[in-house]
């Protein structure tokens, strides 16, 4: 049988390879859907069939060979669309391209059981094969950088855009205060607004750092120390409070919860968590933060009844630079959306050797749940103040 014919035939068995390769690759958490991890691989496999079977003279192999591009592949190809997807999924440009080595690897595999004989047919099939697979690599890898471009530039825009309000803010204050007839209280009024924008430039550069910090290698470091959860959270609230003052918020926990814990870290967490809740809230409930758990975690949960996030969205919502689209008639303020919030909450839990996690429906709200040990990862147990929910 060609090959070409016997990828054709046997679809459904080579894609149960690569969705079983794909889920190798994809993050711990709730399975992934087996549509996104097939995301166009039978097209592509289609478009690699069509692309073997197609006459070729000599002149045009010789040209194709160097030139690199098939007559059948089009700049929106299945493999072109699969890259900017797998970009949009969080998947790695090594993770791709490893992709499509197992998809080699596997077809030929498979034919070989198939074809005992070899023959330059064959040969000249597997040729045409890896040219084919080569070209969808091809493809698959250039959209992925260009997305990986294209979000680079839209988050240095936002940047750029962001910092600009506060630090328009505090050139006209100062225009203000060096004025001879300013009075005391609207010194005071404009001192207040300075140190507003001051607090998110100063929240926008640590997000930068504990990124930057994160792409270099770097684990985001934590000093555990006995503290109140209980305590965290409300402080965690007060930030979000006067961040988001039109939003209500809601603390639902009693008594001291001890652990070891790294207290700024995790307001920090919390605080970004309570800061996306508000700003994508529904206008009939309140933002909560809740915390119970026992002697072995603790969980915090932070809910919000805004609308529903897509489950597209949802698998890549704790990469860094990922943005939810607000809707229209959204009534939560618009955030500093570096897109680095959610991301850095992750990094700070898994360093307490912790866990979080999204689920997200009309009925139920979008509830973001931190589960953490009473314990540091590399410290002694600490003892919980009894069972508590």
């Amino acid at each position: 049988m060609k090959l070409s014919q016997f990828i054709l035939s046997h679809l459904d068995e080579i894609l149960g390879e690569w969705e079983a390769f794909a889920r190798s690759l994809s993050k711990p958490g709730d399975p992934v859907p087996v549509s996104e991890l097939q995301d166009h691989a039978r097209q592509m496999l289609q478009a690699i069939a069509a692309d073997m079977n197609t006459v070729e003279s000599e002149k045009q192999k010789k040209a194709k060979s160097i030139a690199g591009v098939s007559q059948v592949h089009a700049s929106k190809s299945a493999a072109s669309t699969h890259g900017a997807l797998r970009q949009l999924s969080g998947f790695t440009m090594p993770e791709v391209t490893a992709e499509f080595r197992a998809m080699r690897a596997s077809v030929l595999r498979l034919w070989m059981v198939k074809s005992t004989r070899a023959s330059k047919e064959k040969t000249d099939e597997i040729l045409r094969f890896n040219e084919a697979i080569d070209q969808a690599l091809q493809d698959s890898a250039s959209r992925f950088s260009e997305q990986s471009n294209r979000t680079r530039d839209t988050f240095l825009a936002i940047l750029g855009h962001d910092l600009r309000s506060p630090l328009a803010t505090m050139t006209m204050a100062g225009a203000f205060l060096v004025r001879p007839t300013i009075d005391q209280a609207n010194a005071i009024q404009i001192g207040a607004r300075v140190s507003r924008s001051a607090a998110t430039m100063t929240t926008m550069v640590n997000d930068l750092l504990e990124y930057a910090r994160t792409q270099l290698g770097g684990a985001i470091p934590i000093r555990p120390v006995l503290a109140d959860i209980v305590e965290i959270c409300q402080s965690a609230l007060d930030d979000a409070s006067a961040a988001h003052p039109d939003c209500v918020f809601q603390l639902d926990a009693e008594g001291e919860r001890i652990g070891e814990y790294d207290a700024p870290r995790l307001t920090q967490v919390f605080s970004n968590l309570l800061n996306n809740a508000a700003q994508y809230k529904g206008e009939k409930h309140p933002v909560t933060i809740s915390a119970c758990g026992d002697k072995d975690s603790t969980v915090i949960q932070v809910k919000n009844f805004g609308p529903e996030i897509p489950r597209a969205s949802l698998v890549s919502i704790f990469d860094p630079l990922v943005q939810l689209s607000v809707e229209n008639d959204q009534k939560g303020p618009l955030s500093t959306s570096l897109g680095l919030g959610l991301f850095i909450a992750r990094e700070i839990t898994t360093s307490h050797g912790g866990t979080i996690k999204v689920e997200s429906s009309t009925e139920d709200g979008t509830i973001f749940t931190v589960r953490l040990p009473p314990k540091s990862p590399d410290g002694g147990s600490k003892e919980i103040n009894g069972n508590y929910c």
